[in-house]
Parts: structure tokens; sequence; C-alpha cells
């Protein structure tokens, strides 16, 4: 019995290691949160005006350039956005499940961007194409690395080595939701309603087809800026969450095993009274 209260405290004091691991997590968690916060509020109205003028420019005109028309789309690109470090609940394996349930069934002609080292780890050993890794930029992405992941996803689409290109990332609600979603970049669909394009009329210089190879890849890039924003946030709000549950979860452990070692040393000192009361009873006789 005296084994077994042994082994209790050392269980308690090895989940109370980890609880302090897990409650340090989750303050690292917040403040990151809080700085992820700051900078989706500070960005979010930007890029939401930059894709809504832009698309309401493609509304306009609707499909004058050959890289918005609408066609039969055989091979699609997924930028898919996952995180690096992992502890965040279901966060990755809801967006990787989400890519995977749509592209069930065509995997010899879906490519794949893949950004975050959980996302990579997944679709390793799979019939998707990986066309090219990011890994070190989720937590803290920046507009050049938007960038670069654009232009190499527009130069795909723009030399018909794709007809499709889709953005999957977690988007940010409040600190308790986030939403996993795809995103159609091209060919262009519009995420708002479309103005009336009655009696609006634009006059392009140079020319349409200048303004809009210029436009389009703005386009790309900005949305996957946006898209890379809202997932840092949705991360670290998932992170906080998950290591608030475990460090819960750990104290009620403690709790159990408390008063289970409690019952233990009871029961030992039960078991030593009977013995002393057994050996005076003999030794009377």
């Amino acid at each position: 019995m005296a084994q077994s209260t042994r082994d209790i405290k050392r269980r308690i004091k090895s989940i109370g290691s980890i609880m302090q691991i897990t409650k340090a997590m989750e303050l690292v968690s917040s403040a990151k949160l809080t700085k992820a916060k700051e900078r989706l509020i500070r960005t979010r109205p930007y890029y939401y005006t930059v894709l809504k003028n832009i698309q309401q420019t493609f509304n306009i005109v609707g499909d004058r350039h050959p890289l918005l028309m609408d066609k039969e789309i055989n091979k699609s690109l997924y930028i898919v956005i996952s995180d690096d470090r992992g502890l965040a609940g279901g966060y990755n394996n809801n967006i990787v499940k989400l890519v995977e349930d749509e592209a069930k069934g065509r995997e010899k002609d879906v490519f794949l961007i893949l950004i975050g080292t959980k996302s990579i780890d997944y679709f390793r050993n799979s019939e998707y194409k990986i066309i090219k890794k990011f890994t070190g930029i989720t937590e803290d992405p920046l507009y050049s690395d938007a960038e670069k992941i654009g232009e190499l996803a527009f130069n795909l689409y723009k030399d018909y080595e794709v007809d499709e290109i889709k953005v999957a990332f977690t988007r940010f609600v409040n600190n308790l939701t986030h939403e996993p979603e795809i995103r159609q970049l091209l060919p262009y669909v519009s995420f708002w309603e479309e103005e009336d394009r009655k009696n609006k009329v634009i006059d392009f210089e140079p020319s349409p087809e200048e303004v809009f190879d210029y436009l389009i890849p703005k386009y790309v890039n900005s949305y996957i800026y946006g898209a890379l924003i809202e997932a840092s946030c949705s991360e670290q709000a998932a992170r906080r969450i998950a290591m608030e549950v475990a460090t819960d979860n750990a104290k009620e452990i403690i709790e159990e095993l408390k008063v289970s070692y409690n019952h233990a040393r009871q029961s030992a000192i039960t078991t030593e009274l009977n013995e002393i009361i057994t050996s005076a009873e003999v030794l009377k006789e």
C-alpha cells in the first residue's frame, strides 16, 4: 500500500509539472492573441477595402480579361494555411480535412501550396502534387510572404498549369469561434453582392488589359495576405483554448489523485493499526 501512495504522489507531481507548462503556454498564447487581434483590427479594413474596390471593378467590366473568364476546371490549386507548432486543438485537422473532403476523388488533378509544418506533415505521403512548402511565417506573416506565395500561384494560373486557385484558411470570428473555409480566387468569383452595372462607364488607361494585368496579381496577393492574418489570429486563439482546457483537465486529474491518495493513506494507516492490535492481543495470550 505504501508503494501505491508513492506512485500516486509521483503522478501528482508529474501532472503538476505538465499543468505548469500548459498554463505558461496559455499565458503566452493570450499575449500573442492580443497582438494578433490588434494587427487584424488594423489590417482587415484595409484589405477588405482593397478587395472590394478591385472586385467592384471586375463586376463592372465583366470578363473582358482572359484570366477572369469562366473555364472548365480540370486542375485545381489549393493554398493551404496551417500552423508550425501544433498544440492548437482541432485547428489544423479542421482545415486539412476540409481540403481533403473537397478534393476527394481528384487527388491526381489537385496541386498544393502548403503553409505550415502541420499541413506539410499531413499531405507528405498523399497523392496530391505539392508545388511548394512554406514554414516559419504563420505566426507573424508579412505582406512580402503573401507576395511570394501569390506570385507562385498566379504564374501557375497564368501559364495554364492550373485552372483555378483556392485558398484554405481559418477565419477569425471571435476568441471562441474560428471558421475553416475555402475561397476561390481565380477564376474570379464575387464575394459581395454585385452592384448595378447600368450607366457605369470606366475608362482604362492605357488599356483594360494592361490595367487588369496589374490589378489581378494585386488582388491575389491581398487576399492571401488577409487569409494569413486571419489564420494567425485563429491559431493563437485555438492554442489558448486548447491550453486552457488542458490546464483545467490537469487540475481535475490532480484533485482525483489527491482523493485516491487520501484513501490509500487512510487504508494504510488502518492496516497498520489492525496489525498493532492483533500483535498486542497475541502477546497477551
